[in-house]
């Protein structure tokens, strides 16, 4: 066969051009179209926004930033949750108060404060409105819902007004999967029975947690979304992505992390001080027979690889260590709950070093202590997680009452 020049060119011309962009559904943001009104919900109130990193316009600035240069707004405080406002503290660590040098308003700190102690704090601030803007990921432990959670009582103790600006849950809200978390093992990696994978928007939440949970309502108001749909991840709309937290650092960190975060409930790493947090689990001694194992169960939409990997910080800093990644093969198959059991499971079953945390962290986590003592029992996947089903069938039906879009 005789190949022209031109036609060698144009073919690898062809080859070389990029794949057609994805079609992108389009979406507004609660603070988009809190902007693109006017703040008419806003007018004349002394306003205090509680947000960090993630509360962004599409361009990528910081709603802090444009209200406060917006004088159709009366900005006069903001509130950090855990890893502050600007995002400059690590887990389980928060900014303090200070003055936020870019606009000069004065940052109150959040976290670890609930009730009467933060309707105080909402006092000093001198607002009449809170406002809520922080993008979720869709599991119960991820503690900024619980923020939500504590500044919607803390603003009905101190008179206050709320509004909510919702965002996607990233990892879409199709159901919701899990166990649902006994009151007894109430803390601030889960306040009230949802369950562990809620399938819900901040905005939704408001709404369950103004008519369930607290002992009375707030003055609740939310701005919702367009164009937002249940089934939709959230790289569907070419939303810019900010980590949330320091160890969430992509949508896919979202996609496995109300299954795998269960690990920090154990003494072998979730991740954290890699690239991948959540994505690689592993531990000194572990090798290639956890993730045969974990493949061998055949689960929906994900494979398992035999990893090794060296945490900078958290478990096994500086130590090379072994055990599996996660790799996602059909998101819409995937069940990060039930992936998650059946890694401990297998981890179990495979690794003669295996062991709980010594608090029973992982009680706390999944909200009762049954995954951990059916686990040592003994049980395997389906039987754990048959063992939750009644309760989260409960959950859904209330659940359903309260979501906003189809």
């Amino acid at each position: 066969m005789h190949l022209s020049r031109r036609t060698l060119l144009a073919s690898a011309t062809t080859t070389a051009l990029p794949a057609a962009p994805r079609h992108r559904e389009h979406l507004h943001t609660g603070f988009e179209r809190l902007a693109a009104d006017g703040y008419s919900v806003l007018e004349g109130r002394r306003v205090g926004i509680v947000t960090n990193p993630t509360g962004i316009t599409g361009d990528t600035e910081h709603i802090v930033d444009v209200m406060h240069a917006d004088p159709r707004v009366r900005l006069t405080a903001v509130f950090g949750p855990e890893h502050g406002f600007r995002g400059t503290a690590q887990a389980g660590g928060s900014e303090g108060r200070y003055d936020d040098p870019a606009t000069g308003l004065p940052v109150y700190d959040t976290y670890q404060k609930s009730g009467r102690p933060l309707a105080d704090v909402f006092t000093a601030s001198g607002v009449d409105t809170v406002v809520f803007d922080i993008q979720d990921v869709g599991a119960r432990f991820y503690t900024y819902i619980w923020t939500l959670y504590d500044c919607m009582e803390a603003a009905r103790l101190a008179g206050k007004r709320f509004v909510v600006l919702d965002r996607p849950n990233p990892v879409t809200g199709r159901t919701a999967e899990g166990p649902v978390l006994h009151k007894e093992f109430a803390t601030f990696v889960g306040r009230q029975p949802i369950a562990q994978a809620h399938g819900m928007t901040v905005a939704e939440l408001a709404g369950l947690f103004n008519g369930e949970f607290l002992p009375e309502p707030v003055a609740l108001e939310t701005v919702r979304m367009t164009g937002w749909k249940r089934g939709r991840f959230y790289d569907d709309y070419g939303l810019p992505w900010v980590p949330p937290s320091p160890n969430m650092p992509t949508a896919d960190t979202a996609l496995v992390y109300s299954g795998t975060c269960m690990f920090e409930g154990t003494n072998l790493s979730e991740g954290r001080g890699t690239t991948r947090p959540f994505e690689l689990l592993g531990a000194e001694g572990v090798d290639g027979r956890w993730a045969a194992a974990a493949n061998g169960l055949g689960l929906p939409g994900v494979r398992f690889r035999e990893a090794y990997f060296t945490p900078t910080f958290s478990k096994f800093q500086g130590k090379t260590v072994g055990g599996v990644q996660i790799h996602v093969t059909d998101r819409a198959a995937f069940d990060p709950v039930r992936t998650g059991i059946a890694l401990l499971v297998t981890a179990k079953e495979v690794w003669s070093g295996f062991a709980w945390r010594s608090d029973n962290w992982i009680d706390k986590l999944t909200g009762s202590a049954r995954v951990r003592t059916m686990i040592d029992a003994g049980a395997d996947t389906d039987e754990v997680t048959g063992a939750w089903q009644e309760e989260l069938a409960a959950f859904r039906r209330i659940r359903t009452e309260y979501l906003l879009y189809k």
